[in-house]
């Protein structure tokens, strides 16, 4: 196995939060899952760690990275005010046949969650839907760059879908933006946005304080 099967293995784990925050990544042990010398487990290790998914302390060990919750707000922030731009721009050229695309991605969730499925498949469905006006709109290359800067903000979905587990409301809340681009309401876009992004935080309350506290930096942490 090489080293590239490795980092791959380890970054799906540590997304859909198999390996949470802060959890320790042993060299040793990696080498003996993989049956792999430490020179694979290292160049994965390393590649993580340029992703800020891992944190490599030479000597110590690695464990994964904690969450930046300043971070994860901005990116919610920024997600928003794009996005919300973006389905603007999507509802003149939305035709019927893309209506039509819009409602069988919602169809699939709702087809999902009838019977026993992966986090990890929810959300990628529900990236599927999100994608769609941007590619409509000839800004794939703006929703790749922020897939690739969602690192903490993916886990942090991750977090609220596995403890909240509440994809009814999830998939109430894209039925009712379809409405609304189908009905073309352009001045409920951005209401709506917000309160769909910014749902997971409202959805995990306290939580973040309690029992999920440690999975996210501090001001005494040297990250």
């Amino acid at each position: 196995m090489n080293s590239e099967t490795i980092y791959t293995t380890l970054k799906h784990r540590i997304l859909d939060l198999t390996l949470n925050p802060g959890q320790s990544m042993s060299e040793h042990e990696l080498c003996e899952r993989f049956s792999v010398s430490r020179t694979p487990v290292r160049t994965a290790l390393q590649r993580l760690q340029a992703d800020g998914l891992a944190h490599v302390i030479p000597y110590r060990g690695s464990t994964v990275s904690l969450l930046d919750f300043d971070e994860i707000q901005q990116m919610i922030y920024l997600r928003t005010a794009v996005e919300s731009q973006v389905i603007l721009d999507f509802l003149p050229m939305c035709t019927p046949l893309l209506e039509e695309k819009i409602r069988y991605q919602i169809r699939k969730q709702m087809a999902l969650i009838q019977g026993e499925f992966e986090l990890s498949q929810f959300y990628e469905m529900d990236s599927h839907l999100h994608a769609i006006w941007f590619h409509v709109t000839h800004k794939d290359k703006l929703w790749e760059m922020i897939q690739r800067a969602q690192i903490h903000y993916t886990r942090f979905r991750m977090l609220d879908i596995a403890e909240s587990r509440n994809f009814s409301a999830i998939i109430r809340e894209h039925q009712e933006l379809f409405q609304i681009i189908h009905e073309k309401r352009a001045g409920e876009i951005m209401p709506l946005m917000h309160r769909h992004l910014y749902g997971s935080i409202g959805r995990l309350g306290e939580k973040l304080q309690t029992e999920f506290r440690e999975y996210f930096i501090t001001k005494e942490t040297d990250n």
